[in-house]
């Protein structure tokens, strides 16, 4: 069995830089500015032989109160219950602070276990900081530098003992593994309720939400059971328009929202039922598309709406008008406030997924295609025939098609689009992206 840390200390210490050391990776955002980290976020950490789960945590204050900090902080409290140690991050160059003697009595009252690190210990100036801290009666402090790598050897001894004998490397995920998560990511506008959803899914206060726009900063991902069926949820932050997106710290969150969107397999985008399909949710549907993601719209806060028929009626000619590429997409109508309409999500996940696996065999494609062509020919470019050859399918996830046809750098959109809207038809692919590539042979008489 693995086991669980949890990175813990007031703001701007070095969690997240430690986190990313471990994971092996720039998950979490990293930033100059105090409170970047809001959720909690984990991730598989390795050092050396040892495998575990790690933690990222928003950092420590003390706050009593309803507000957003109020609810980080919270956050912060169940991640140092669910772990079985917690790594408490000083700051060796600056020493101790109020904040930190505060913190580590409430540790040391938690009776988890709890190993003390100081953290920027790079060269001579954290001594005095690293001496200050034995004062804190956690032990002996374990100097590192998270962002150089420097004192690793020291972690690995201190969590060697809580690692058992029989914990193995993980291994690489196999795609044709049954028992490998869906990874269903949520997107959106800011403020359209995609931390809320994913709370009312799981059926606990997981993701820190609130009124406030733009509250989730990270990608989180979390692990959820649907039929037995192992899912692993996004929550991502919020997109606004490029020319809106002026801080550094934004950039980074559109950019680990990007990131999610490219791991998951079905994305699901969430827009406000009392103002849909703006500028920004087409942008977004488009990026999925062009990603080769299966795609799923839901109208959140449907509850709002005053005539629930006109607006189905006038968003349903919405979706037709100007998302023609992702016809049959579903449509959903729920509040996830309310928790009405949640029920009909993973039928629709479900669905969208397998026609994104979808598989055609070359000759019932090939049969497919004489009829096609039958029924209406490539038009003549130049007063030259086009001719269609052969027709198969190179992958799945999105379902790719190869079309070898003479002069097929020649053949019109439109005729792209027929083949492509025909293919969805035949075979039942709706709602997902369907890619269809042209080759031609090589002509022996061209020299």
């Amino acid at each position: 069995m693995s086991f669980t840390v949890a990175v813990v200390g007031r703001p701007n210490v070095g969690k997240s830089t430690l986190f990313n050391r471990l994971v092996g990776q720039r998950i979490a955002l990293v930033d100059d500015t105090p409170g970047v980290t809001r959720d909690r976020r984990e991730g598989q950490a390795s050092l050396g032989d040892l495998t575990f789960t790690i933690i990222d945590t928003a950092g420590y204050e003390n706050i009593d109160d309803e507000s957003l900090q109020s609810r980080m902080q919270k956050q912060t409290e169940l991640a140092i219950a669910e772990a079985d140690v917690c790594l408490f991050v000083v700051d060796g160059r600056a020493g101790l602070t109020p904040l930190d003697e505060y913190f580590a009595d409430i540790l040391r009252k938690s009776g988890g276990e709890v190993l003390l690190v100081a953290n920027k210990c790079e060269g001579r100036a954290a001594e005095a900081g690293i001496y200050e801290s034995y004062k804190l009666g956690l032990g002996d402090p374990i100097a590192i530098s998270a962002e150089h790598g420097e004192g690793m050897g020291d972690l690995y001894a201190a969590l060697g003992r809580y690692a058992e004998e029989s914990e193995s490397a993980i291994e690489d995920e196999d795609q044709e593994d049954p028992n490998r998560p869906l990874r269903l990511a949520i997107v959106g506008r800011p403020n359209v309720g995609k931390s809320t959803l994913i709370n009312q899914i799981l059926g606990e206060d997981r993701l820190l939400t609130g009124p406030e726009a733009g509250i989730t900063r990270d990608a989180i991902s979390v692990d959820w059971s649907w039929n037995g069926k192992p899912v692993l949820l996004f929550d991502t932050a919020g997109i606004r328009r490029r020319a809106r997106v002026t801080k550094k710290l934004e950039k980074l969150s559109v950019g680990d929202t990007l990131r999610a969107v490219r791991f998951a397999e079905v994305v699901v985008l969430l827009m406000d039922a009392t103002n849909a399909f703006e500028k920004q949710d087409l942008q977004i549907a488009d990026l999925v598309v062009r990603e080769g993601r299966a795609l799923i719209l839901a109208l959140n806060k449907w509850d709002l709406v005053d005539d629930k028929t006109e607006a189905q009626h006038v968003y349903q000619e919405k979706l037709e008008r100007l998302l023609p590429q992702i016809r049959g997409v579903p449509l959903l109508k729920l509040s996830a406030l309310r928790d009405k309409g949640l029920q009909t999500i993973m039928p629709a996940v479900e669905h969208v997924y397998r026609d994104w696996n979808a598989k055609v065999k070359t000759s019932e494609l090939n049969a497919w295609l004489k009829e096609m062509e039958q029924r209406h020919p490539p038009p003549a470019v130049g007063g030259k025939r086009i001719r269609l050859r052969y027709l198969s399918q190179t992958k799945s996830r999105p379902p790719t098609f190869v079309l070898f046809a003479s002069r097929a750098n020649h053949l019109p959109d439109s005729y792209k689009r027929y083949l492509v809207n025909g293919l969805r038809q035949a075979f039942d692919i709706e709602a997902v992206p369907i890619r269809l590539q042209l080759k031609q042979g090589k002509n022996p008489y061209t020299d």
